[in-house]
């Protein structure tokens, strides 16, 4: 398949990959492309910001999570439709999985799409040595194809002509010059960048700002021509319908798109209905948008809700999932909503399938820095002011509705916070020659701070969907039943 491409990499972190790469979806739209922005490696909050500059859905392309093999697949799926795509890149260029060499790498996944780059380099405090970084950049790793370069946070014309005359004898155009601007800067927090809906009128604002200055200062027809340079990509696109291996005698067809509200997918095969309330809103808005259509493609109506507002779990749910996100800045707002806190203690306790990443892992405590949270795990979270991030390995130390005793799965780790408690362990993890226990497992209950792309690893989906649809409309009664009695809303006994 022949999809215009380009990667958008960054010397370094913080060189400016999300701006440029924000302003040419917002400039590429405008001119009236149909763009997929792609972000490389594990973050849910960059992908964000190109929905927003896009109108369609921010993906991952993660080749330890996924593995190598499955990235062309992943890219030909989510680019399905549009005239081009930007991918925007990870940390610095080389920088990848620690430990193992170029592997999920934005140099990895450029030459597993056989993509062109474009370098963003931070010049704000160089002139001729912009040529020394380009030289090196070019040259570390010739199968890597740099086809351009956009100098970022320039002070003035003339700075931009000493950088264009230091780099473009070195057969490198320099396709743009962004300067320093404060409408586009995005706010940040202990994780990185705010998600873009949290402030969504605000973001909407900065992305049109980049867009701009995308059209004024970047040669957008020159980086057209440099996608489209790409040749034509070889392999299937990936397909949740296959990878969820629908049920015997379902009908197979492509999975529905996605609608505001409800999301509905093709009925099981026998006929049940399987509804998963999923969180959504500022707390809990990291989701990978496979894994949802995987969800939907093994049967599920997935029904959103907002822990912040709504006072109970969607009518007629069979399982519960509480992605990442930010309690820890709203935990205020979702200890208040103590109807839905019980509501969701009462869910557990009848013993429907829970899985909670991360956020939900804290939501799920008994309480976070103090303030009451849902009760339903045996623990208590607090945020412990040193980061934790990195690929993790990983066995499931016990059985749960996702994953069977022993099963080893890749994931990746991003908190501040820490979560005290006792009970069975979720995982045993490992990095860097080193296993530790991880999470927990109570009941149907599984939670941990490890987020699992299921690409790889599609029977979690059709294993909670297989969960969600074991008679649910009884359950959930019983559910109702002891959330309204005396004491309903505690822990698991």
């Amino acid at each position: 398949m022949t999809i215009p491409r380009v990667v958008v990499a960054g010397t370094s972190s913080g060189a400016g990959k999300t701006s440029v790469a924000c302003g040419l979806i917002a400039a590429l739209r405008a001119r009236g492309q149909i763009v997929q922005g792609f972000k490389v490696g594990p973050d849910y909050i960059d992908p964000s910001y190109h929905a927003l500059a896009s109108g369609r859905p921010g993906r991952n392309l993660d080749a330890f999570l996924s593995g190598p093999e499955l990235i062309a697949p992943l890219f030909l799926h989510g680019a399905a439709g549009a005239d081009v795509a930007v991918i925007e890149g990870v940390m610095g260029l080389f920088d990848g999985a620690s430990g193992r060499g170029e592997l999920a790498s934005t140099a990895h996944v450029a030459k597993l799409l056989d993509a062109p780059v474009l370098l963003v380099i931070d010049a704000a405090s160089m002139a001729r040595s912009a040529a020394a970084i380009v030289h090196g950049y070019r040259t570390f790793d010739p199968d890597v194809e740099i086809a351009g370069v956009v100098v970022n946070k320039v002070g003035s014309d003339h700075h931009v002509e000493l950088l264009r005359e230091a780099i473009e004898p070195l057969g490198v155009p320099v396709v743009g010059a962004l300067r320093r601007d404060d409408r586009v800067t995005a706010p940040e927090r202990h994780l990185g960048l705010v998600p873009a809906l949290e402030r969504e009128a605000r973001t909407l604002g900065a992305i049109e700002a980049l867009g701009e200055a995308v059209l004024a200062h970047v040669d957008l027809d020159g980086v057209l021509a440099l996608a489209r340079s790409a040749p034509p990509l070889a392999g299937v696109p990936w397909s949740p319908m296959a990878s969820g291996e629908v049920l015997a005698n379902a009908s197979p067809r492509p999975a529905p798109a996605r609608t505001p509200g409800e999301e509905r997918a093709p009925a099981l095969a026998d006929g049940a209905a399987a509804t998963i309330a999923i969180a959504r809103g500022p707390a809990f808005s990291f989701h990978y948008e496979e894994n949802l259509e995987l969800l939907r493609a093994a049967g599920a109506t997935l029904a959103p809700f907002d822990p912040m507002s709504d006072s109970a779990l969607p009518a007629g749910a069979g399982a519960l999932i509480l992605a990442g996100g930010f309690p820890e800045i709203f935990g205020a707002e979702l200890s208040a909503n103590a109807p839905l806190r019980a509501d969701i203690a009462a869910f557990a306790c009848a013993g429907r399938p829970v899985l909670a990443e991360c956020g939900g892992l804290l939501y799920l405590c008994e309480e976070l820095d103090g303030v009451p949270m849902c009760g339903v795990l045996p623990a208590r979270g607090r945020m412990a002011g040193r980061l934790s991030i990195g690929y993790r390995e990983a066995v499931a130390v016990a059985g749960s509705a996702l994953w069977q005793a022993g099963e080893a799965v890749r994931g990746h780790e991003f908190h501040y916070s820490a979560v005290e408690g006792d009970g069975a362990a979720a995982w045993e993890l490992t990095a860097r020659g080193r296993t530790r226990a991880e999470g927990l497992v109570a009941g149907a209950v599984h939670g941990s701070y490890l987020h699992v792309h299921w690409a790889a690893f599609p029977q979690a989906a059709r294993r909670l969907v297989a969960a969600a649809a074991r008679d649910p409309s009884r359950a959930q009664a019983s559910i109702r039943i002891a959330a309204a009695a005396p004491g309903g809303g505690g822990a698991p006994s």
